[in-house]
């Protein structure tokens, strides 16, 4: 059985870009009776269409982090109140009071991670759709199969193309093994091909029975692999050193535009979305704020640095999906200032109140009971020294005075007065005495 080792075989991410690759197939071949079929064309159309099959992730996902910039003084709160306690009672009361602020909102503690982990493996999945052409898209894998008969037909072709790829550096994601190497193979290696290498098979002693072969595929490859003057299989750093070699300064500056753009539309699209305001009361960043900006100002250079030596189709990926959530985010950010807190509020403790129905305790004994929870936790604190030292003034200002009420009191024989300053006669005389001594 032919496996096809163009196709990404990662459990669980392979299955994804199966799905993602019939959706990427559909569309070249819509372009194709549209008599422009066109590999960076349909990218870029499959990228739109992704993102916006994932715009309610990305809507629950905002909701989520508004509600919790809300949150989180309650929760700091929380956490500055048991400061330091790390014994199992503070612990356990600490996450009770925690989950307490999560029932009020009726929000889970898990909701943005759910939101990431559904979109991780769809975005991961994408890439390999897109790195992997060849194996998702039909009539592009078979503008090779002529040619691949013909080079496997050749009698230690694996040793030849091994020794073509070490020479020439060519970056291939199968490996070629003599005795076990499929077409499919040949067809990776042949689609990693820059338009000057193909001219370099074309020139093997070996292959030279076959040479129109090899033309013809590389210009049938090359006109649907072509955008904006740029082979999409090709590197913008290898472009850069070509265009500079042959004078093509148009080409040159498509090259360099690629990771330009791959940096400015995504620092653009960081930019766009909502920042939390600084934890702390001074304005000073936290640590996990600090390194989160910092990040968000590293990866669109990466991303930059990464472009020139990837293949264009990525660098094109890159660009179109950071365009598409920059203009996804301007939209949403539009929506969000518009929602009603409370009415969000409301509803996710509803939803919330529903699920914990399910597991056998009335929704509204539930949402009581949180606020319960939060209302203590919204109390001030109190600062123990200083209310023991304001009890102790107290009680000695009540002992004054009750002092004073029966010295001046004219008291009854034998009355609680009497009694009282005989006791502080006795104290009277007892402490001159002791001075004397």
């Amino acid at each position: 059985m032919d496996i096809l080792l163009t196709k990404s075989t990662t459990p669980i991410l392979g299955w994804i870009s199966n799905v993602l690759g019939w959706v990427m197939n559909g569309i070249y071949f819509v372009l194709e009776k549209l008599h422009i079929p066109n590999i960076g064309l349909a990218i870029i159309l499959f990228t739109l269409i992704i993102y916006l099959l994932m715009t309610p992730l990305q809507i629950r996902q905002q909701k989520f982090s508004k509600m919790n910039a809300v949150m989180q003084p309650e929760l700091q709160k929380i956490q500055k109140k048991y400061k330091g306690k790390k014994d199992q009672e503070s612990m356990m009361k600490m996450n009770e009071e925690t989950q307490a602020v999560y029932q009020k909102y009726g929000v889970h503690p898990m909701g943005s991670c759910v939101q990431l982990l559904i979109q991780m493996p769809i975005l991961l999945s994408l890439y390999q759709v897109i790195y992997r052409i060849p194996g998702y898209i039909t009539s592009v894998r078979e503008i090779f199969t002529e040619l691949v008969n013909k080079i496997v037909s050749v009698n230690g072709y694996e040793a030849i193309l091994n020794e073509f790829v070490s020479e020439n550096r060519i970056v291939m994601h199968s490996k070629i093994v003599e005795g076990s190497t499929s077409n499919n193979v040949v067809i990776d290696f042949l689609y990693a091909l820059s338009p000057s290498q193909w001219d370099k098979l074309a020139d093997l002693d070996k292959f030279s029975g076959f040479t129109d072969v090899i033309n013809s595929t590389s210009d049938k490859i090359a006109d649907v692999s072509q955008f904006l003057g740029m082979n999409i299989a090709d590197s913008p750093m290898s472009i850069i050193q070509s265009s500079i070699n042959s004078h093509s300064y148009l080409l040159l500056i498509g090259a360099i535009l690629i990771p330009v753009l791959a940096w400015l539309t995504q620092w653009l699209n960081y930019k766009l979305i909502p920042q939390p305001a600084s934890s702390n009361r001074d304005g000073q960043m936290s640590t996990m704020e600090s390194s989160m900006r910092t990040m968000n100002n590293v990866m669109p250079i990466m991303s930059a640095v990464f472009c020139l030596s990837l293949a264009v189709g990525i660098g094109i990926y890159w660009i179109a999906g950071a365009v598409i959530r920059s203009i996804q985010q301007v939209v949403l950010n539009k929506y969000m200032e518009k929602i009603d807190l409370d009415k969000l509020i409301q509803q996710n403790q509803e939803k919330m109140a529903k699920k914990r129905a399910k597991a056998g305790l009335p929704p509204q004994k539930i949402t009581q009971q949180a606020r319960q929870n939060v209302r203590k936790i919204e109390e001030p604190e109190v600062d123990e020294e200083k209310l023991a030292a304001e009890r102790a003034e107290k009680r000695e200002k009540e002992r004054q005075q009750s002092t004073e009420y029966y010295k001046n009191a004219s008291a009854k024989p034998g009355s609680l007065a009497a009694k009282a300053n005989m006791v502080r006669q006795f104290d009277e005389k007892n402490s001159r005495n002791s001075k004397k001594k």
